[in-house]
């Protein structure tokens, strides 16, 4: 088979085929990435976004980011408020307030709601951490003062369980399990609170302003997973980075199903958190396994949601093999190519995985062609930010 049959030029008019060749139109339409800091594949997201906006309705971004840091671009681009400078040096997590594309996204933006009625809204839809996590202060006292009383506690009671922050915060909890809270008395006490909140949550919910309920039901999955999260943090047995991969995709899928209500919406991810399939990574002497925040999404979203994965071809001096995925395409007459994930799969289906000299660079393992849509191919990388 041909594989120029079922590829396409990446632009505005293929992306607008493939959504057509899907079987229902997605809430969601996830873009992996395999590398971060791609510039090339940064502007090319912008491009597909701009598109999707202007000609297929789309109203919604998400990023991987911080979900509550996140409040302060959507606030951004909804109304204005704040400078873009801050935006982009307060409202990005892992270091993406950094990347010239999503400076330049913000900025499109804020511009578009400038000029029209129906807004464009931002999400950061992972949590608030790294490998380790932050404080559940934010999200606890968010919703504990968005709630009418009886309240479970008082606000004093919350702060003084809560301690100091950098208890929470510390990154030195990440690989060594017995410097975490995660577990002690006034963690398990936070969890019962945590809990309480949300179920007067749910019993205050058509009292709340729409806007306001929003951002509550937030602040409930965030605080609750963060507390999971920490708990997970002061597990010292042998399966911890494996249940804190695990906690970490449940919290990713829970901000993307709520993403979804918004939907369609344009979903800016690594690969290995958008697929369908389990995700693997290498993590010292283990080998990790959990099912990704696409693939618990997808779950629940049938065809409404759309996953095309991103593969790079030459990066620098890394070539990629002629047998590799990232080699055939490389055969492709286009800088950016947009192709036809499950026809891929049955031709290539003897290719090798990728070893790439980039260790930030994550090849797409062949087999997980078969539960993806399609594939968005960039020929040759120059821009890593």
């Amino acid at each position: 088979m041909d594989i120029h049959n079922t590829a396409r030029p990446l632009d505005g008019a293929g992306v607008s085929a493939f959504l057509r060749s899907l079987p229902a139109r997605p809430l969601l339409l996830g873009l992996g990435e395999a590398r971060h800091f791609v510039g090339e594949l940064g502007e090319a997201r912008n491009e597909i976004f701009r598109h999707l906006v202007e000609h297929e309705g789309y109203r919604s971004f998400a990023a991987e980011s911080d979900c509550l840091m996140g409040l302060l671009v959507d606030e951004y681009v909804t109304t204005g408020k704040g400078t873009l400078d801050d935006v982009m040096a307060r409202g990005f997590s892992h270091g993406f307030g950094a990347f010239p594309a999503n400076r330049e996204l913000v900025g499109w933006m804020r511009a578009y709601n400038e000029e029209h009625d129906d807004k464009l809204r931002f999400f950061g839809f992972d949590g608030p951490l790294e490998y380790w996590a932050e404080s559940p202060r934010q999200a606890l006292t968010g919703l504990h003062d968005l709630l009418d009383g009886p309240l479970p506690c008082t606000r004093e009671t919350l702060d003084a369980l809560l301690g100091a922050d950098g208890a929470w915060s510390d990154e030195a909890t990440a690989m060594d399990p017995s410097l975490s809270i995660g577990r002690s008395a006034e963690a398990r006490e936070l969890r019962l609170i945590a809990d309480d909140l949300v179920a007067l949550l749910d019993a205050q919910a058509p009292g709340l302003r729409p806007r306001d309920r929003e951002r509550a039901e937030l602040y409930a999955r965030t605080a609750t997973g963060l507390l999971r999260y920490h708990d997970g943090l002061a597990d010292a047995s042998p399966d911890r980075w494996g249940r804190l991969s695990a906690l970490r995709a449940s919290m990713m899928a829970a901000n993307l199903r709520a993403v979804a209500e918004h939907g369609p919406a344009l979903v800016f991810s690594h690969n290995v958190h958008l697929q369908r399939g389990r995700s693997h990574m290498a993590f010292g002497d283990q080998r990790l396994e959990w099912w990704s925040a696409g693939a618990i999404a997808g779950t629940y979203l049938g065809d409404r949601y759309a996953f095309l994965a991103t593969v790079l071809g030459t990066v620098g001096d890394d070539v990629p093999a002629q047998d590799t995925v990232e080699g055939v395409l490389s055969a492709l007459p286009w800088d950016r190519a947009l192709v036809d994930a499950r026809s891929l799969a049955d031709h290539l289906r003897q290719a090798t995985p990728r070893i790439s000299g980039d260790f930030r660079y994550i090849p797409l393992d062949p087999t997980q062609l078969a539960t993806t849509d399609g594939v968005v191919f960039v020929k040759e990388v120059v821009k890593l930010e």
